[in-house]
Parts: structure tokens; C-alpha cells; sequence
């Protein structure tokens, strides 16, 4: 609007000087720079947020897709329009036919062939059920009665087309001609009437190759004569069944009987009522004859040819004619037969030996197709070689499409080579023709990958051969024109060439291209194109069918839907794979290849619905997947670890330039692989189960937590797996005995082993094995880390329980009045003669007490009623040396628990912080949580329970009390069981060095500490210290040394030597025994420490007492404090 209301001076400006073209060039060439780096921006986005999308993307999956193919929106009659009205409706009525033919086709071959191919398949595993195969063939009734509607059309499509030819070329002279039909052949309308009669054969072949559809069908007749008999049974009425049974006949002589094709060539073609005459018409006869090849060639050479109908589906030409044609069958004998099946049998035999060769070279074929393909598409159009360039393009897109029929037909036509002639395959033929399938797909993705580009170019190309077409036919008419001679046949060429021309004019549909062609079958006559501009046009109108039906010429060319049939060769194709996990990728191209099928199965009718078929097929594939690959791979990467691990075994040679090495790792950089409804993630597969695998390995034996830790970090380094941690509780090698097995038997636990107070460790007494089994601090600390120091208050609780029971036989013990009226008589007499004794108890007393006791019973292994005493005491301090070890195994644990945090002295209160921050209420409760850890393990590490105290304040009231009186006396055994110790200890130690090692041990502080735990709880410390016990042993051993030593003096100057040993035998006795009192007396002294033997119970209370004051007196003084 502002340009116009300028003033008119500007109007010079609108001289044309091609600025504006050159500037909307460089605009639209910043644009479409500007398009591809987004769209590459885009892809890697999609790439980074997605890893399911595989390296071949499934087509179903796209978002949008670009469909190429022209949809005509006119109909033939707007199409077919010219001056000439007779031509118009001739050109029409083929055109009509034409296109009836085409719609058949697709219908036959999208819906019928593969619903009776796929009749009786997806059946379970454990075969078929009873009855199973009547209610399929039922299912499948419908759909044979649309098949044998479908077959009548085409029979009548058959005749119109025949009548229609007929009419044209009428040999009648009576008959008005149509048009002059001398020169003119409907090459196109006798092609689409042989695509007709093939759809007839394929289905012919398919029946009579269907062996389950025969079976289920005599079954199914079966059934209905037992229904005949008892229609009541099956609330049927009788009058329904007769016309079923008619449909049913008419069924199978119309489809079963191996007639549909036949059927269709022995119609009635001549109709009098029509008055159209085919079989006595000469002139049809000779068209026919001139547009269909000569039959005159060797039977022999071309009686070899093998055709793939469909899928599986083979024809063979001499079968065919010996059934169908019994002039053919005339005239070959038996000799003729052999000899093709012999020739055939060579044939396969030299197609399997260079299967190989020729796999090999179309790899070099199509990999260099690939590269020209992304070559070409990847530059940009030039204009000044716009056709050179655009040429280039549709000759590589067509010979992509070369390649790809190539490599079809020779992969159906092998495999189906190879099953109906019943001959096993070979693995190398196999590989190969997989390899040739995985060709076959790689085309069919690059032309996916190029959609983009190839839409843009195919649009350019059909203009562009449309183009030349036009020219050629511009030619011829400019040449049909200037001939000055008149007549219908040359009006008919003109209008024709018309025609075409008109029918060029516009998008390349499949209408408009049979229009251009059947136009073109009237318009070659009479010589309008020279030879030199015949052969062009014709290649250029291929070349223009290609390019317009791309997209399905690829998909067609290219669908491997036959491999369903195929698919016992898949588990030798996974082995191969796996063998080879080099090149591991090309395994997408063989899953999108099994996948074709799923359409095609989407049209089986005998089931209750399609998706029965297709989960069988989905089960089957994947076991095999599983089998083959999924499970060898994830065995082998297991056993990889477990070897690299262990390395330290020196197990089997896996030396790589010896042994060979096969790098599994290739398998985890394939993206998911897209099958059905499902992505296959190997490297998830493999993760999933070496997750589980050492899970479930590591519960049923915590102690090899650290192996498996380290496999999952080689996992990681070697193939890129990310392992889950198990977060079990871990243990280590040295566990020993589990902290819970020893609580639940702690009677057992005391009485085995023996405790050991300087290093804190308890050691086996005794075992069958030629080891014993020890604990010490750690063993507790890493099984409090197992279960949690919740376990620690539980462990000394059953310790309790355990102390009650043996306390009660401790008290019985001491009440004996043998044992007691003993102790009672001690205590006076030493009462009574200590100022003579220097205040020590006298060691003959002790010993005489020690030999007494024996003479009241022994028990059957020798064992007199104080050593049973000594043993009871010594388990009470084993139970209190494990309480001690559990203390500091929690001390120990804590201490490893807490050494992350900075400083113990200065710990944040997490709490206060988040509140400060104002955060949710869930991160308050969380920093409170944490906070309570902290200051559990903090008090636990600084100074642990006083479970030593716990169990002394517990059980010294009762031990103290008046009824428990006789315990008072405790303090006068100890002297004899002391000598009755240190008697036992000298004997273990000395059967360490005999051969019979039973009851052999160097340490049993339990003892020590049962004594000074029970000296405790009788507050008794000073009664047995007033005894000066061991100040008297000394004494008495430090004497008899010394008259030893005045003895060997007086001995050495008589120098009798047996006397001499036996005074050095003395002298060693004595020192052994005096340095077993020593022992135990230090054992005794550190014990006593732990029970603070320092003190009274009187003193303890004062203590307390104090303790209790001062608290108060420093609560009552902080009020005041506040105030002033």
C-alpha cells in the first residue's frame, strides 16, 4: 500500500536489472543453510535426550512421514479428453480395465495370499488342541466365501477384457471397425490381463501347497456330517444346514480342487447376445499371438526356470504343464522329467557355491551405491548442471532399486530353491544369504535416511522426464502434422499423441502414466517416432514409472515378509553374530528385516484376532534370541570377569595371541534394538543379569562381597556397564562366627572356646578340621556392621539371661554342705593361725583342699566336682570377656563410622540450619534424623556402654543379700582353685607339644576374669587380698627352689648324675608352677580392673552419693544466676 501512494517517479525503479532475482537466490540459500544446521541440531538433541532410537529407525515409528505418491483427484473420463470421441471411449474402457486389474492385484496380494498363507499358523507349542482345528477352519469359512466372490470378479475382469480386445480386433467384415486397428498393439492391456492370471495361479499354487488348510478342511466337513446326523445336539436347525453345506461344495470346487485358473481359461469367452465372437475371430488371434512371446524354444533349457510367486511360493513350468496342459505332458517322457530335475539339482548346487562370491560382490556394489547416495545428496543443486545433476540422481535411485530386486530375487528364489526341493543348507550359504538380506535392508534405510532429499529430488526428476518426454512427443507431432495427407488412422495417431501429451502435462499419477502409455500404443503407428526417438521415450517412460512410485517400488522390492517362512535360519545367523561381534550393528537390519511380516500377518483370519499370531511369532524370536545370543553373551562376559578376577588362580592359558580373543564390548555400543512392541537393550540385558546374578550369589555367601565388587568394577572399565551396587551387608574374609550365632548360642559359644584378656581374642578349644577358628575385635566389629549396633544392647541382654542360669548353679554349688562345712573350717582356722602365718593362707591348706574335693566323685572322664567349679567359673568370665569384645567391636565400628566427620568436638546442628533456610518439612525431619545419628555415633564413639557396670549392678544386690549367705564364703576357694587351675593349665600346655593334641590350649583367661567378676559382686576384693594369697605361693615356691639349689650344690660335689637330673626336673617344675601363679595373678590383677576393684561397695556408694550432691547444689545455684 505505501508503494503506490508514492510519487510516480518511482515508476522507473520497475525496470528489471536482475538484482532482485541474484537477491532472492543468496536469501533463499541462507534459508535452506539455515534449515539443515537446525535440523542437525535438532537430530543431535534427539539423539543426546533419547538413546531408544536405534541405529535403523523402524518406519512405524515415524512422527511424520512424507508419502510421494500423486493421488489423482480427477477421474479417467476428465482425464481422457480429446476431439476424437471414438478414441476417448476406447482408450477409457482399457484405461477402466487397466485400473480394475491393478486394484485386484493389490487386493489378492495384501489380503488374500496372506491369509491363506498364514492359515494355521501361530499354534501353541504343545500342538494343536482338540477341536482347535474345526473352530479355525470355521473362523476361516467368511473368508474363503470373499475369496471365492474375489475370484469371480476376476473371472469376469477376465472375459471383459478378452471381450473388449476381441471387439477391437474383430475379424467380422460385416462388423463396423472401431478404430483402424492394424498398427495399433495394447501391449499395456495384455500385461495387466497376464498380472490378472498370474493373481489366479498364486492362489492356485497356495491351496494346493497347503497341506494344514486340506487337513482342517476334511476335518471340517467331518464335523458338519456329525451335525447332519444330530443337529438338535447343536441347536442348528435342519433347514440352515443344507445351504451351508451347498456353500461349503461350491467352496471347494470353486478353490480347493486346484481349478481357479483353469476355471477362469475355460469360460465361455464367446457371447452371442453380445455379439462379440473370440474363438473364431483370426485377426484376435494374431494380436493375441504378436503380443504375447513365441512359445518355439527348447523345453528342456527353459523348463528349468523356477518363479517366485509369493513369500514361499514357488512355480515350476514343467510341473505346470504336465497338469494342466496334457498336450505338454504328451510330449515329455520320464527321461525328460529326470533330466530336468537332475539339471535343476546342479543349478542349486552351483547357485550355493557362489553364493559367496556373489554376496561378496554386491556388498562392494551396494556399499559404493551408498556412498554415491550420500555423495550426491549431500550437494547442493547447481544451477548451470541442473539436468546433468538431476540426471545423476534418478540413475543412482534406479539402480538402488536394481540392486534391490536383484538381491530379493536371488534370496527368494534360493531359499525357496532349497525348501521345495527338500535340500539341507549349508551354514555358508546361510551367512551369505543373510548377509544378502542385511544388503537388502541397507538399501531400503538409505533411501529412508535420504527421505528428505530423495522427495525433493523426485519432484525435479519426473518434471524433469516428463520434460523430455514431451519433446519427443512434441516432435512426432509436429511431424504427424505436417504430413498434408488425410485420414482416420492418422487423425487417431494425432489425437492420441494429444493425449499423452495432455496427460503429461501435470503430477506424474499412476492414471494419468497407463493413460500416457495406452495413448502411446495407438500413437506409435505409422512410423511417428523414428527408431532413435522410439527406444528413449520408452526408457524415459520407465524411467518416469520408477521415480513416480518410488517410495513403493522400494518398500515392495525390498519387503522381506518371506523370512517368516525362512526363520530356521535365524538362530545360525545369531551364532554368526556372535562369532563375528566386529560388525554386531548389522543385527538391526536383520530385525527390521523379520519385522516386514508383521503387516502381512495382520491379515490372518483363522485365529481369534492377529495378535495371537504375532505374540507367537514375537515368543519365538525372542527365545531364540535369547538362546543364541542374549544368554551365550551374558555366560561369557560372567565367566570373562570371573577369570580376570582370579587371575591369581593361574586357571586356564588366556593368553589372546594363543587362545584367540573375541571382543564382546561391540555389543554394548548397539542402540536398542526395535522388535515389535518392544526395544532390545543388550547392554541393559547383560546389566540386568550380572546384576542379579551377583546379587543372589553374594546373599548366599556375604563374605565374597569384595570379589564381586571388583567384577562390577571391571564390568564397568571393560564394557561399559553400570552396575547397581547390591548394598547388602558386606563381610569380609575373615567374619568368623556371625555375632547372631553366637548370641543364639552363647552356652555352646563359652564352653568351646577360650578367651584370651591381653589381646582380646577367643580361640577354639578344640576341632575336627587342622585348624581353629578365632575372633577377635574386628570379626565383632564388621558383623556389628552387618546387622547394626542395635545388636549390641540384644547381644548383653542374652548374656543376662545366660549369667542367671549359671549363677544358679554357681549358688547351688557353694551350698553343698561338704563344700561349705570345708570353707567354714578354713575360714577359722585361718582366723585363728594367721598371726603365725605372717597373715598368708598357708598353700598345703589350699593343696590338701584341692585333693580332698576328689575324694567325693569324680566323673567318668576324671573330671572331680572342683574342676566342674573351675570350668563354670571360667565360662561366667568368658561370657564376660565376649560382653568386653562386644564393646569394643561397637567402639571400633562407630570409630570407622564416624571418621568422615570433621571435627567430633564441633558438630553443626543440621536441624537449626534448615530452619534458618526455611526448607520443607521433609528436609527438617531428614536434617533431624541425621543430627540424632550424629550424636549417636558420637557418644558411642566417645565412650561406649558400660555394660561391665550394667551387669555387676544388676546380680550384686541378690549376691549381697542376707538369704544368700553361703556365697560369703567364696573368697576361701579361690586358693584352691587356683592350685587347681594352674595344675589344669600345665597339663593343656604340655600336650601341645605331644602328638595327640586333645584338649591341648596355651590360654584361658576366663578364669581370671569369672573370679574377679564374682569377687566384685560379693564386694569380697579385700577378703581375698587379706588372704595374701599369692604372696604365699611365691613364698612357698621360692623356698623349695632354694633348698633345690643347696641340694644340686651338695649333689655337684658328689657328682651323682641320675640325682642331678632329678633336681633339674624338680628345679623346671617349680619354676613352670611358679610362673603359672605369676601368670594367672597378673591375668587376675588386670581383670579386677574392669570391675574397679580398687573400690568398696561402701566407697562406690559415697562416690555416688557425692556425684548426686553436687548436681543438685549446680541446678539450684543457675536461677539465681539468671536473676542477678
Amino acid at each position: 500500500m505505501a508503494v503506490e501512494t508514492i510519487a510516480p517517479d518511482w515508476e522507473f525503479d520497475r525496470f528489471d536489472d536482475g538484482s532482485q532475482k541474484i537477491h532472492t537466490e543468496v536469501q533463499l540459500k541462507n534459508y535452506s543453510r539455515f534449515l539443515e544446521e537446525y535440523t542437525t541440531q535438532l537430530k543431535g538433541i534427539e539423539e543426546a535426550l533419547d538413546d531408544s532410537i536405534g541405529d535403523v529407525w523402524d518406519f512405524t515409528l515415524d512422527p511424520i512421514a512424507l508419502k510421494l505418491i500423486p493421488y489423482e483427484q480427477s477421474s479417467l473420463l476428465e482425464l481422457i479428453k480429446t476431439d476424437n470421441k471414438v478414441l476417448n471411449k476406447v482408450i477409457t474402457v482399457y484405461a477402466a480395465l487397466c485400473s480394475e486389474v491393478k486394484k485386484l492385484k493389490n487386493e489378492a496380494e495384501t489380503k488374500f495370499y496372506n491369509g491363506l498363507l498364514y492359515y494355521g499358523e501361530g499354534g501353541t507349542y504343545s500342538g494343536v488342541v482338540e477341536g482347535e482345528s474345526q473352530i479355525q477352519m470355521g473362523r476361516f469359512i467368511s473368508f474363503l466365501q470373499e475369496l471365492s466372490c474375489f475370484v469371480s470378479r476376476c473371472y469376469e475382469v477376465v472375459v471383459n477384457i478378452v471381450h473388449q480386445l476381441a471387439a477391437l480386433y474383430n475379424s467380422n467384415k460385416t462388423a463396423t471397425k472401431i478404430i483402424e486397428s492394424s498398427g495399433v498393439h495394447f501391449q499395456t492391456v495384455y500385461e495387466h490381463l497376464g498380472e490378472l492370471l498370474v493373481v489366479l495361479l498364486t492362489l492356485d499354487q497356495i491351496l494346493e501347497n497347503h497341506g494344514i488348510l486340506k487337513d482342517h478342511w476334511k476335518m471340517y466337513k467331518r464335523l458338519l456330517k456329525s451335525v447332519h446326523h444330530n443337529p438338535g445336539k447343536f441347536s442348528i436347525p435342519e433347514e440352515k444346514l443344507k445351504p451351508f453345506e451347498k456353500l461349503l461344495l461350491k467352496l471347494e470346487g470353486q478353490l480347493l480342487d486346484g481349478m481357479i485358473l483353469q476355471a477362469c481359461v475355460e469360460q465361455r469367452f464367446d457371447d452371442p447376445g453380445e455379439g462379440v465372437a473370440v474363438a473364431k475371430n483370426s485377426i484376435f488371434a494374431e494380436e493375441f499371438a504378436f503380443n504375447i512371446p513365441s512359445l518355439e524354444y527348447d523345453f528342456c533349457s527353459n523348463l528349468l526356470t523356477k518363479i517366485t510367486l509369493t513369500s514361499n511360493i514357488i512355480w515350476f513350468p514343467d510341473t505346470f504343464l504336465i497338469t494342466k496342459v496334457p498336450a505338454a505332458a504328451k510330449l515329455m517322457d520320464k527321461k525328460s522329467l529326470q533330466a530336468i530335475k537332475a539339471q535343476r539339482d546342479t543349478l542349486l548346487q552351483q547357485r550355493a557355491q557362489t553364493l559367496t562370491k556373489d554376496m561378496q560382490s554386491y556388498y562392494v556394489f551396494v556399499t559404493s551405491w551408498m556412498m554415491k547416495m550420500e555423495s550426491i545428496l549431500s550437494k547442493e543443486h547447481n544451477s548451470d548442471k541442473l539436468a546433468d545433476d538431476l540426471n545423476s540422481r534418478c540413475n543412482v535411485f534406479v539402480q538402488g532399486i536394481l540392486y534391490a530386486y536383484t538381491l530379493c530375487t536371488i534370496i527368494k528364489t534360493t531359499m525357496n530353491m532349497y525348501m521345495s526341493m527338500q535340500r539341507p543348507m549349508t551354514k555358508t550359504s546361510v551367512k551369505a544369504l543373510c548377509r544378502m538380506v542385511e544388503l537388502l535392508k541397507a538399501v531400503e534405510h538409505t533411501f529412508h535416511r535420504r527421505s528428505m532429499v530423495v522427495a525433493d529430488s523426485v519432484s525435479h526428476i519426473t518434471q524433469q522426464l516428463q520434460s523430455q518426454a514431451l519433446n519427443a512427443i512434441g516432435t512426432a507431432k509436429k511431424r504427424v502434422i505436417s504430413e498434408k495427407k488425410y485420414s482416420e488412422q492418422r487423425l487417431d495417431v494425432l489425437s492420441s499423441l494429444v493425449l499423452a501429451e495432455n496427460a503429461l502435462n501435470g503430477p506424474s499419477t499412476k492414471e494419468r502414466r497407463l493413460v500416457v502409455s495406452l495413448a502411446l500404443c495407438v500413437g506409435t503407428q505409422l512410423k511417428t517416432f523414428k527408431d532413435e526417438e522410439l527406444l528413449p521415450l520408452q526408457l524415459v517412460l520407465k524411467k518416469l514409472d520408477l521415480i513416480s512410485e518410488l517410495s513403493e517400488r522400494v518398500k515392495i522390492q525390498c519387503d522381506c515378509s518371506f523370512l517368516y517362512w525362512h526363520r530356521t535360519v535365524f538362530p545360525i545367523y545369531l551364532n554368526d553374530v556372535y562369532d563375528n561381534a566386529v560388525d554386531a550393528a548389522r543385527i538391526h537390519y536383520m530385525f527390521s528385516a523379520l519385522r516386514d511380516s508383521v503387516p502381512s500377518m495382520m491379515h490372518a483370519k483363522h485365529m481369534e484376532s492377529c495378535d495371537q499370531l504375532l505374540e507367537s511369532y514375537d515368543r519365538e524370536i525372542m527365545e531364540v534370541l535369547n538362546e543364541h545370543l542374549l544368554d551365550k553373551l551374558c555366560k561369557e562376559i560372567e565367566k570373562d570377569l570371573r577369570l580376570s578376577v582370579h587371575t591369581h588362580l593361574k586357571l586356564d592359558d588366556r593368553n589372546p595371541f594363543k587362545v584367540g580373543m573375541k571382543d564382546l564390548a561391540h555389543f554394548f555400543y548397539l542402540k536398542p534394538i526395535r522388535f515389535f512392541n518392544r526395544f532390545i537393550n543388550i547392554k541393559a540385558y547383560v546389566t540386568h543379569y550380572l546384576d542379579k546374578t551377583f546379587y543372589n550369589l553374594t546373599t548366599v555367601a556375604l563374605h565374597d562381597w569384595a570379589t564381586y565388587s571388583e567384577m562390577r568394577n571391571l564390568a564397568s572399565q571393560r564394557y561399559g556397564l553400570v552396575m547397581t551396587e547390591a548394598h547388602l551387608p558386606s563381610q569380609t574374609l575373615e567374619q568368623g562366627l556371625d555375632v547372631l550365632e553366637i548370641m543364639r548360642n552363647i552356652h555352646v559359644f563359652v564352653s568351646r572356646y577360650l578367651y584370651n584378656l591381653n589381646n582380646q581374642i577367643f580361640i577354639e578349644k578344640a576341632s575336627n578340621n587342622k585348624h581353629l577358628n578365632t575372633i577377635n575385635i574386628r570379626h565383632i566389629a564388621n558383623s556389628i556392621r552387618t546387622h547394626g549396633t542395635g545388636i549390641m544392647n540384644t547381644t548383653v541382654n542374652f548374656t543376662y539371661q545366660f549369667l542367671r542360669k549359671k549363677f544358679y548353679i554357681f549358688s547351688q554349688f557353694m551350698y553343698d554342705e561338704h563344700i561349705k562345712s570345708r570353707l567354714i573350717k578354713d575360714i577359722r582356722f585361718f582366723r585363728e593361725t594367721k598371726d603365725q602365718s605372717d597373715q598368708k593362707y598357708p598353700f598345703d591348706r589350699a593343696e590338701k583342699f584341692n585333693r580332698g574335693i576328689r575324694k567325693l566323685g569324680i566323673t567318668p572322664d576324671g573330671q572331680s566336682y572342683l574342676d566342674q567349679f573351675r570350668q563354670l567359673i571360667s565360662q561366667i568370665g568368658n561370657a564376660m570377656g565376649y560382653v568386653r569384645m562386644i564393646r569394643s567391636g561397637g567402639l571400633h565400628c562407630c570409630s570407622s563410622a564416624i571418621r568422615f566427620v570433621p571435627d567430633l568436638d564441633d558438630i553443626v546442628n543440621f536441624e537449626e540450619m534448615v530452619k534458618e533456610e526455611e526448607l520443607s518439612e521433609e528436609t527438617r525431619r531428614a536434617a533431624g534424623v541425621l543430627d540424632a545419628v550424629l550424636g549417636d555415633l558420637t557418644s558411642n564413639s566417645a565412650e561406649g556402654t558400660e555394660y561391665f557396670k550394667m551387669l555387676v549392678a544388676v546380680f550384686a544386690p541378690e549376691f549381697r543379700s542376707v538369704k544368700n549367705m553361703h556365697l560369703r564364703n567364696f573368697y576361701m576357694i579361690v586358693p584352691p582353685l587356683t592350685v587347681n587351675f594352674v595344675e589344669h593349665s600345665i597339663s593343656c600346655k604340655e600336650k601341645l607339644n605331644k602328638k595327640n593334641k586333645s584338649g591341648a590350649a596355651f590360654t584361658d583367661d576366663g578364669f581370671a576374669m569369672g573370679v574377679a567378676y564374682i569377687l566384685k559382686l560379693l564386694d569380697q576384693y579385700l577378703e581375698f587380698d587379706s588372704l595374701h594369697w599369692f604372696q604365699a605361693v611365691r613364698d612357698k615356691y621360692k623356698k623349695e627352689l632354694n633348698t633345690v639349689l643347696k641340694e644340686q650344690n651338695v649333689q655337684a660335689i658328689s657328682q651323682d648324675e641320675k640325682l642331678m637330673q632329678t633336681m633339674n626336673l624338680t628345679q623346671k617344675r617349680l619354676d613352670l608352677y611358679l610362673q603359672e601363679f605369676e601368670l594367672l595373678y597378673f591375668s587376675l590383677s588386670s581383670a579386677r580392673i574392669f570391675f574397679r576393684a580398687d573400690k568398696t561397695a561402701a566407697e562406690e556408694t559415697q562416690e555416688k552419693k557425692d556425684k548426686e550432691e553436687a548436681a543438685s547444689r549446680s541446678d539450684s545455684s543457675t536461677p539465681a544466676d539468671s536473676a542477678s
